[in-house]
């Protein structure tokens, strides 16, 4: 059953709906830039070669939720602050906690599949199943992220019943006044939203730490074969190791901070015009930016097309400067 919720006033000052408006929107457009730049560098080669490459696969997949991402957390601070009346109708609230769970989901799901192909590709194991792992993991990708997709809307879906239940019936007092006002309150189930929230982050967490695991003992295999020939410089199977798990590392690390700030606001401890709602928000939105920003600078065509892209960019500023 929807409901409607008819709010009388807004909850945000224009202060802080402008503060939050510029921090959070900053932090978005940064990500979808970022994002938009790695989906258009892969789509490019896409349509040059009429292939694209396994590992520009799975970015592709991972960017493209991460733009969405940004875009729902965009129209959620409008609808929030600005249509209040809109955004508590039932159907619309649900809409965005589903969309902000599925699309932090993929990308989850993504992140963990492109640090596990990463591994398979630059670790040194000599087991028979590794091996024919390593062999056929390039056609398997395809299947494996669109899995996750439908794994992640699978369980978007079983989140959303019985999280939520929104409350339109309650009136308050207005103190400057003998008038009361409408208010809206939301049921939050957190024994639920806890249980489904840790069975869709499970299986991704634990593939990144058993890859970072595994790449840091195939590291010390290497490093002591190296040692073993006498070599006193890192080779690039080292550096690619050492990369490897750096990268799987700084994720690792940005979404732990990005799940608890999300736990925090899907479990609406916080109203939606305080302090802490607000940092959760721009915690969510700073995640996929951070981390695409250092795939790129990792990832050196990613980094190879960024900096051709700034060398033309920066005659095209000088020369516009030169005419004013």
């Amino acid at each position: 059953m929807t409901k409607t919720c008819n709010l009388t006033e807004n909850e945000f000052s224009p202060f802080l709906l402008i503060l939050t408006c510029i921090i959070i929107g900053s932090e978005c457009i940064i990500g979808i830039i970022t994002n938009g730049f790695i989906v258009a560098i892969n789509t490019a080669e896409w349509m040059q070669t009429k292939a694209v490459s396994t590992s520009g696969k799975i970015l592709l997949f991972l960017s493209v939720s991460r733009i969405a991402l940004q875009s729902f957390i965009i129209l959620e601070i409008i609808f929030s602050s600005t249509l209040p009346y809109f955004y508590n109708e039932e159907i619309v609230y649900d809409t965005f906690k589903g969309s902000f769970v599925f699309l932090n989901y993929c990308g989850l799901w993504f992140a963990a599949w492109l640090s596990f192909f990463y591994f398979v590709k630059i670790a040194d194991f000599s087991y028979p199943l590794f091996l024919k792992l390593k062999w056929r993991i390039s056609g398997w990708m395809s299947w494996l992220l669109w899995l996750s997709v439908f794994i992640s809307l699978g369980t978007c879906v079983f989140f959303l019943k019985n999280i939520y239940t929104v409350h339109c019936n309650n009136y308050v007092p207005v103190p400057s006044s003998n008038s009361t006002k409408k208010k809206v309150s939301t049921e939050t189930n957190v024994t639920n939203l806890a249980v489904l929230f840790q069975m869709g982050i499970f299986i991704p967490l634990i593939m990144f730490i058993l890859t970072a695991t595994l790449l840091i003992v195939s590291l010390k295999r290497h490093t002591r074969h190296m040692s073993s020939n006498a070599t006193g410089y890192r080779d690039p199977s080292m550096e690619a190791h050492l990369g490897a798990i750096k990268a799987t590392s700084y994720f690792l690390i940005l979404y732990i901070f990005n799940s608890v700030a999300l736990f925090l606001y899907m479990s609406n401890i916080f109203d939606i015009s305080s302090f802490w709602s607000i940092l959760c928000k721009a915690i969510m939105a700073a995640y996929p930016a951070g981390h695409s920003i250092l795939l790129i600078r990792d990832n050196p065509g990613l980094r190879r097309a960024w900096k051709r892209l700034q060398a033309r960019v920066h005659p095209y500023r000088v020369d516009s400067m030169t005419h004013m």
